[in-house]
């Protein structure tokens, strides 16, 4: 049986793009259990879709913010709980 894991949908606003905020995403993603992946939206944000156990998304999610704190304005986010559909974490 497959484990419903934290699904988390996150769109970071701000001066977020150009800045190298998917690579830094992707290298923070290498210090948690996380799948999912992050990419450019064309209204200027970033989109980064992660899923895991609640307390390595959240820690994660937490860990961007941090990474990227000068660039970020607004942080929106959306979670349910689901099936797992990622497999490793990847740029889009």
């Amino acid at each position: 049986m497959i484990h419903p894991v934290l699904h988390a949908t996150v769109y970071f606003s701000g001066h977020v793009q150009g800045v190298g905020f998917r690579y830094a995403t992707l290298q923070v993603a290498k210090e948690f259990e996380v799948a999912g992946y992050v990419r450019n939206l064309a209204d200027g944000r970033v989109l980064v879709e992660a899923e895991g156990a609640a307390g390595e998304v959240d820690a994660f999610i937490a860990a961007i913010g941090e990474r990227m704190h000068g660039h970020v304005r607004k942080l929106e986010r959306a979670q349910q709980n689901r099936s797992p559909q990622f497999q490793g974490f990847v740029i889009r």
